[in-house]
């Protein structure tokens, strides 16, 4: 059984409830989003494994007691296998979220969320041991090319695609490959994580 934080609209911690009944009572929690880049101005997207679009380098929610930090490293170690310095990882933005998705059983999934969103330098290309249950692969753009993509909602982009088996293909990634959820954008998704690499 996972337990989550849970909150009021204003962020005051109202004590800790199972993440499934979070989601049936649209309760107010945490998540990291969690986002790696180098000193060359690259970023990091995972390749989710269900939708197969570009998201997050990792993601997740944040557990009961849990600091943003610890959650930080570990999704990071859950999806991608590698340990980082967590307590580096820099504060970019706190998104409010809210989300009501209808199951295929007729349930409703009620997202009500504060997205902490942090980002963390990494030296190299580190050698992934990604999860297969979640991540297929990790795309590496350049931040300055992808903020000109999401600005336009169209075209392509150079990328290095790192696969399962840690060797990397070289392609053009199409706006239409990353995550774009129904009522947002992309350069509100991820305009403020880029201007923050470039910066």
């Amino acid at each position: 059984m996972e337990l989550l934080d849970i909150y009021d609209e204003k962020g005051n911690h109202i004590g800790t409830e199972e993440r499934k009944i979070v989601h049936q009572k649209a309760l107010w929690h945490k998540t990291v989003h969690c986002w790696l880049y180098d000193k060359l101005g690259n970023v990091y997207f995972q390749i989710r494994k269900d939708e197969k679009t570009f998201y997050t380098t990792a993601s997740g929610h944040v557990s009961a007691g849990e600091t943003l930090n610890e959650a930080f490293g570990r999704e990071i170690k859950e999806e991608l296998g590698i340990d980082i310095d967590y307590e580096k990882a820099e504060l970019i933005e706190v998104v409010n979220f809210k989300l009501d998705r209808k199951n295929k059983d007729g349930s409703f999934f009620k997202d009500r969320v504060f997205a902490n969103v942090f980002a963390y330098k990494i030296d190299g290309i580190p050698t992934f041991n990604l999860d297969p249950n979640e991540v297929i692969g990790i795309v590496k753009v350049n931040a300055k090319e992808a903020l000109e993509l999401f600005k336009k909602e169209s075209g392509k982009i150079n990328a290095e695609i790192i696969n399962l088996d840690n060797t990397i293909t070289k392609r053009l990634v199409d706006f239409k490959e990353f995550l774009v959820n129904k009522g947002e954008t992309a350069i509100g998704k991820y305009g403020k994580v880029l201007e923050f690499v470039i910066n």
